[in-house]
């Protein structure tokens, strides 16, 4: 993955700008020290004392960590660590004592003094085995860290495929037999009053489109979205004809930029066309959307006539919509009031407008 990747080259960046600044010390030091020029032979040897210290890093910071420390295997971090760390320095020792003895044997006594002075370390074996277990701690720290950063993202990354598979499968939870009780009411109407049914279709068609090609984006335009009601609405109409009176306020000329997430609304206004409209007494349905403030406010009213229904006091499908909006905008970003009076039921919505 993108992130993964990108820590991964950062954390590498790291270790190489801090190593290039630990080998240019002697260097630097090695130049003051002459005054003049660099003193390349002193620089050789602290380069020698740097070397143990640098193989034990790539050692660590290549095999050990990644394969013991990062997979949590820390009895077998520690004894490696411990002997790569005590295994490096025991050679270093034994060649330091072969070179100190072919030097005295040489008696060249400037260069002893030389190695003596310009040598980036000349610890005891213990202190050198302390430093050594620092430094993999060090290195073991920056990589925890980063693993951790990355972890983060990857779960960052997941929570919002989840979110978005979960928010994907509440939008399209528009009743699904809308579509095949249309398709019926289109078969009967074909027999009845054939350019009714020619409307019909169309009107099905329009909606379809939308639901295929425009409802996957993550944010709509608000007139779209109204124009897909208008279209159900229209729908209703042909089924119901002058059974129901139903009334449509909705703003106008409003400018693309005003965006909403999509298929929200379609859900309140089937619901309501759903438990509101009776064939044996007179029902109405309202429907009121304003936009003001950046914010879009949607009122819902529908008759009401038999007892109390469980499922619509629930509300068939409000509170699939009441978890989508605590997805896209939190808990406390949106306002959803459902209002029960005997004859009447009414929602109203209040979210405000999204930036694509």
């Amino acid at each position: 993955m993108k992130f993964s990747r990108k820590q991964t080259i950062g954390e590498n960046l790291l270790y190489v700008m801090v190593w290039a600044a630990i080998i240019l010390v002697p260097v630097l030091n090695s130049q003051m020290m002459s005054e003049m020029h660099v003193n390349l032979e002193n620089v050789l040897i602290a380069w020698r004392q740097i070397a143990p210290y640098l193989i034990i890093f790539v050692i660590h910071n290549t095999v050990l960590a990644p394969r013991y420390m990062l997979r949590r295997k820390y009895g077998k971090y520690l004894l490696s660590d411990l002997a790569l760390i005590i295994g490096v320095f025991w050679l270093v020792q034994i060649y330091e004592e072969h070179l100190a003895d072919n030097l005295v044997a040489q008696a060249d006594p400037q260069l002893s003094e030389a190695y003596r002075q310009a040598s980036f370390s000349n610890l005891e074996i213990y202190w050198n085995i302390v430093l050594g277990f620092f430094m993999t701690g060090a290195n073991t720290g920056i990589k925890l860290i980063y693993q951790s950063m990355r972890d983060e993202q990857k779960m960052e990354a997941l929570k919002r495929q989840n979110l978005q598979a979960e928010m994907d499968y509440l939008k399209y939870q528009i009743n699904p037999h809308f579509f095949m009780n249309t398709l019926n009411n289109i078969h009967a109407l074909i027999d009845i009053d054939a350019e009714s049914a020619k409307s019909a279709v169309i009107e099905l068609s329009k909606m379809m489109r939308y639901v295929l090609y425009e409802s996957g984006r993550e944010l709509i335009s608000l007139n779209r979205d109204v124009q897909f009601l208008r279209n159900y609405i229209e729908l209703m109409r042909i089924r119901y004809t002058d059974d129901v009176d139903i009334r449509v306020e909705y703003p106008g000329n409003l400018p693309e930029q005003v965006t909403i997430p999509p298929l929200l609304l379609i859900v309140f206004v089937e619901n309501a066309f759903k438990h509101g409209v009776s064939y044996n007494h007179p029902s109405f349905i309202r429907i009121r959307i304003d936009y003001a403030d950046g914010k879009v406010a949607a009122t819902i009213e529908n008759s009401r006539h038999a007892a109390p229904d469980k499922r619509h006091e629930a509300g068939i499908g409000l509170e699939n919509v009441r978890k989508r909006l605590a997805l896209i905008y939190g808990e406390k970003g949106f306002s959803m009031e459902i209002l029960e009076a005997e004859k009447t039921y009414t929602v109203k919505l209040e979210i405000p407008t999204l930036h694509a």
